[in-house]
């Protein structure tokens, strides 16, 4: 086993000691009262990560000025003294389970959600509604622009005051430190970038004018607080925008920051006028962005933080050693997995929930769609009262689950921590279902993470697990279970089109086929076998098993071109794995991206529908009813087939006779889900829940 030293060795942050090196750096879970108060909710989150190992948490996104200015509908708010009581209460659930702690203060200034169309910034600029992160597609397909105002030098000075006042209630809540969120085009962002600050006066031009915004707040805290307590900086160490900041003008700015009295500097990237370095898709490969830090780190003296993407432990131990950076910064990571420093320190890393960075929970069923911030992976948060203490089960009881997909495996895994005796069946010769299928998508290897995960888990909790086995109504009956959880998924649409069975035609998941490792899930090594599909291929479908197959075929050389009935490719995909996974396949920049060699030229044909499958290729309508052929040698069709519900559901409704109890999750059935899209999420939300009904 790895010994973690250096990750769990301790540093001072100005006179403040942290007994190791792991920082939650400041995250937004959306959790707080409709009017900023610190809610239960909250509480019990940050409890778990403090109970967990954490040495350092920041919470995240606190604004000082609600009148002009909170970043999500549900932020926290520290513009009033009502306000530091509910504040003290979260300062001690941390401080009473080994944690030191602090408050991010941020102003969203033109990226405000609320109040709506009120938002103030340096400039007069022509801004988008939150939520966008940068596109003209807004989650629902609205497209809403708005200028936001250039705030007089009056108000710049009130906002100074306060930035101030606000770290002052934090002090006075028991909070140990302070941070300014400098950082993703926010409004100190904005005052510090020359390409959102085009003020003439002395908040504006020059590097120390763009800087005198952040500076004054600095000073005017260190008279309010006293110059021990720590203030810490979140900035980008580089914006991605045409115009923006560069890492040579941010190594002045960390600079002209130490010499201000900052204590720590907490560096990210990006902005949201460039979303994809902020967020950190799938697509980026672990700790991409330590080089910033390791950039800043060569010219200051006091500790800098990296973060973004850093899931494995001893990752984060090499980038310690190797004096990249003096802190460990893990955001989403927390999400996943509350106990990561825990885990770590022990030597579990199998045992660690690595966030898969899918921007499912997190922010597209979350922020964007305006409700409490969850995760794909982790049924417990955003559901803490629901699911934080698992009960033992009454009575242990023979559980038999059919299907062996992330919802399958997490049902399997919670009766079992529960005390059930669990069987689980699948068809296939792999658990993981569907999901499987896109491990082998250049570049969404993370995907591995949690099913891996979850096969080892519900190994450790002794399910037993049959592969190759399609159940059938005679099997339950033998097995006589006391509870059935059908949890068989969905198929491919077998459309009844002319040619298609006279045609080389195949569904999608006899293209993406999984490399087989040696392993206890699968027993026989087999390398991938590739599908002979010609040189030009045709993918059916708009979602993301239409996106993954036309990826995996350009990778391999192919001409591929998508055809989709929808008005816009991938609609239900959050926007900025949308625009990346475009990127990757038509070449379209996008900032952050455009040095990496992802670019495939596939074709994406939207508002189209098949009508024939021909010898030359596949016959399509516009909405104009003109036909036209795709050449093309085979047809791979990616659509899910809603229909074929009805057909697994056959096998649940042939076993209501003979279960006597019986339940149905996943992609198998129609019941409603927090997000309402059938994806990873709510198919391991579904096994959750029904796992803590038994």
């Amino acid at each position: 086993m790895q010994k973690l030293e250096k990750l769990f060795e301790p540093i001072y942050i100005g006179k403040l000691k942290l007994k190791n090196r792991i920082v939650m750096v400041p995250t937004d879970t959306s959790s707080a009262s409709a009017y900023g108060e610190v809610t239960e909710r909250m509480l019990l989150f940050h409890e778990q990560v403090a109970k967990g190992g954490t040495g350092f948490i920041i919470v995240g996104a606190s604004t000082p000025d609600s009148a002009t200015g909170k970043p999500t509908v549900t932020a926290t708010v520290v513009d009033d003294d009502s306000f530091i009581p509910s504040l003290n209460e979260l300062a001690e659930v941390m401080k009473e389970n080994g944690a030191k702690c602090a408050v991010q203060i941020q102003h969203p200034g033109r990226q405000a959600a609320t109040p709506p169309f009120a938002q103030v910034a340096p400039s007069d600029i022509v801004t988008q509604q939150p939520g966008s992160a940068g596109h003209e597609r807004v989650y629902g397909g609205r497209r809403m622009y708005k200028i936001a105002r250039a705030l007089t030098i009056e108000e710049i000075y009130d906002l100074i005051e306060k930035f101030s006042e606000a770290a002052w209630r934090v002090q006075q809540a028991g909070f140990d430190a302070v941070e300014l969120h400098g950082a993703h085009g926010y409004l100190i962002a904005q005052f510090m970038s020359p390409a959102t600050n085009q003020r003439t006066d002395r908040f504006g031009g020059s590097l120390v004018n763009r800087m005198r915004f952040p500076l004054e707040i600095i000073a005017r805290i260190k008279e309010k607080c006293g110059e021990d307590f720590p203030v810490l900086v979140r900035y980008s160490a580089d914006e991605f925008v045409p115009g923006g900041r560069g890492i040579e003008e941010s190594k002045k700015v960390a600079r002209m920051f130490q010499d201000a009295g900052v204590a720590a500097l907490d560096i990210s990237a990006g902005t949201f006028d460039s979303p994809w370095p902020c967020m950190d898709p799938i697509y980026y490969p672990e700790g991409w962005r330590v080089y910033l830090a390791e950039e800043i780190k060569k010219v200051v003296d006091i500790p800098v933080i990296t973060a973004g993407t850093i899931r494995d432990p001893r990752f984060a131990e090499r980038v310690l050693r190797e004096g990249r950076a003096d802190l460990i910064g893990l955001s989403r990571q927390f999400l996943a997995d509350p106990e990561w420093a825990k885990k770590a320190r022990e030597g579990r890393f199998d045992d660690i929930r690595k966030c898969i960075s899918c921007l499912v929970g997190c922010w597209q069923e979350s922020l964007l769609a305006k409700t409490r911030c969850r995760c794909a992976i982790n049924p417990v948060m955003g559901n803490e009262k629901k699911f934080l203490y698992l009960k033992k089960a009454e009575k242990s009881r023979e559980v038999m689950i059919i299907g062996g997909g992330p919802g399958g495996m997490e049902a399997a895994r919670v009766c079992a921590l529960r005390g059930h005796k669990v069987t689980l069946f699948e068809k296939e010769d792999e658990l993981g279902g569907q999901l499987r299928l896109c491990c082998m998508v250049p570049g969404k290897e993370k995907i591995r993470w949690i099913l891996d995960w979850l096969r080892i888990q519900i190994d450790k909790l002794g399910v037993e697990v049959h592969l190759e086995e399609e159940i059938v109504p005679e099997t339950v009956k033998s097995l006589n279970p006391e509870v059935v959880i059908v949890a068989t998924g969905a198929g491919v649409l077998n459309p009844d089109i002319p040619g298609i069975v006279e045609e080389k035609t195949l569904p999608f998941t006899d293209v993406l086929r999984c490399t087989r490792r040696s392993c206890k899930w699968w027993p026989r090594k087999r390398e991938v076998r590739e599908v002979d599909v010609g040189e030009k291929v045709v993918v059916w479908g708009g979602g993301f098993a239409a996106a993954d197959t036309a990826e995996l075929l350009a990778s391999r050389g192919k001409k591929v071109t998508v055809i989709t009935e929808f008005p816009e490719f991938l609609p239900d995909m959050e926007p900025i794995t949308r625009e990346t996974q475009i990127f990757r396949l038509t070449g379209r920049e996008v900032p952050g991206l455009k040095n990496k060699p992802y670019k495939y030229k596939v074709e994406i044909l939207t508002g189209l529908k098949v009508t024939k499958r021909v010898k030359e290729g596949v016959v399509v309508m516009d909405k104009n009813w003109e036909e036209r052929i795709i050449p093309a040698d085979s047809l791979i069709i990616a659509i899910r087939n809603t229909e074929e519900m009805d057909a697994e559901g056959s096998l649940a409704h042939s076993l209501r006779n003979i279960v006597p109890e019986m339940y149905l999750i996943g992609d198998c059935t129609e019941i409603t889900t927090p997000g309402g899209h059938f994806n990873i999420k709510n198919a391991i939300y579904h096994g959750h829940r029904v796992g803590h009904l038994i």
